[in-house]
């Protein structure tokens, strides 16, 4: 792990901190509203972000044998196990020093803080909530995505693209254009279906 990957594990801690700020408080309608992950509540995505703090890696491992080293289908059925638990619960996870020093393996801070970044989008931007990410948080997140090459984990095609951020001095490629909001065009470089008028321009698609 390098010191610049080092360096943004106060930014992944500060994200987890927040969403547990929009959260605390949050009705059971709330709770059970459907996220951008598709099948997904905000109990589920909770669930699954907060899933470190809860397993150790020998717990993990046992789980991933008995799924048969699936990682979609252990990941599926632990969010959904845990969504049941109380929210308080769920809300302190987030609040806890296991996940702000938490990396996934191979990923380092970086996979951390896109984890963080684009599962938080996937609650607030269905509950309404308007919280900005910090630019310098957001930039690198989608130089992640793009420059990165983490848009391939989502399936998207980035051939003859350009995307430019509206609320930042940020763009990549050329060719047909998508310009909005940073949080926008992150979500859309993860696949995921936002609401009518968010961004401007060609939408993106699989590859």
């Amino acid at each position: 792990m390098t010191n610049a990957d080092i360096e943004l594990q106060p930014a992944v801690a500060a994200e987890f901190r927040a969403l547990a700020d929009v959260l605390e408080g949050a009705s059971d309608t709330q709770w059970g509203t459907p996220s951008l992950c598709e099948g997904w509540r905000v109990r589920e995505v909770v669930a699954h972000m907060t899933m470190p703090a809860r397993y150790s890696e020998e717990e993990f491992m046992a789980e991933l044998q008995r799924c048969g080293f699936d990682f979609p289908r252990l990941s599926n059925e632990l969010a959904v196990r845990d969504a049941e638990l109380p929210t308080d619960e769920l809300v302190a996870n987030l609040r806890g020093d296991v996940l702000h020093h938490w990396t996934p393996p191979g990923g380092g801070y970086h996979g951390a803080l896109n984890h963080v970044v684009i599962h938080s989008l996937d609650v607030t931007v269905p509950l309404g909530v308007q919280r900005r990410t910090p630019d310098e948080t957001i930039r690198v997140v989608l130089d992640d995505l793009t420059r990165g090459g983490g848009h391939g984990h989502f399936g998207v095609d980035l051939q003859g693209r350009r995307l430019e951020a509206s609320d930042l001095d940020w763009s990549y490629g050329s060719g047909l254009e998508l310009r909005g909001p940073a949080e926008g065009l992150t979500l859309a470089l993860c696949g995921r279906s936002l609401p009518d008028g968010r961004l401007q321009g060609s939408p993106l698609h699989r590859a």
